[in-house]
């Protein structure tokens, strides 16, 4: 399977990385097998980066994982919002030390869109059951989470393309 991972640098050896609140599967990293996806995320990493003053390229780094590996480690996958899906996004933003114990998580992104949903259900002012509701009308892109070194040690990196 062929991933992307959007950045302002060229990410050819990932690491996990340790985040504040509010990545949908907690600590990872992420990447997406929508190519597209990975180049709107660089350009806006990029976009902010000059906002701040610094000079940054739109970088798409490019990966092989042999989806066969997925039985050497502990994987879940959530092809659609579900419960479990929304309960685990739900956890993750809500408490950065929240740990589902899986290697990897394959699953729906929670965008700008989705994740004001999220959010509400995460006040209480939104029940899971309307939120997923809801979320059938939405169009969510795909990401996969590498959790642990022991999912990431199965990641390749290809090359990467750089944008100007």
């Amino acid at each position: 399977m062929r991933l992307y991972h959007g950045s302002t640098l060229i990410v050819d050896k990932p690491r996990i990385i340790a985040v504040e609140q509010g990545r949908d599967f907690g600590n990872g990293f992420y990447t997406t097998d929508i190519k597209e996806q990975a180049l709107r995320w660089a350009l806006r990493k990029a976009k902010i980066a000059l906002r701040r003053g610094l000079t940054a390229k739109a970088v798409v780094s490019i990966y092989d994982f042999d989806e066969a590996h997925y039985r050497d480690v502990k994987v879940i996958h959530f092809p659609e919002p579900s419960a479990e899906w929304l309960k685990m996004v739900c956890a993750c933003r809500s408490n950065s030390a929240y740990s589902h114990g899986y290697d990897m998580v394959t699953g729906k992104i929670a965008n700008d869109n989705v994740g004001e949903t999220v959010s509400y259900v995460v006040q209480g002012i939104m029940r899971p059951e309307d939120a997923l509701e809801k979320l059938k009308f939405e169009q969510i892109n795909n990401q996969v989470c590498f959790s642990t070194e022991k999912a990431l040690s199965f990641l390749r990196y290809i090359t990467c393309e750089e944008l100007s």
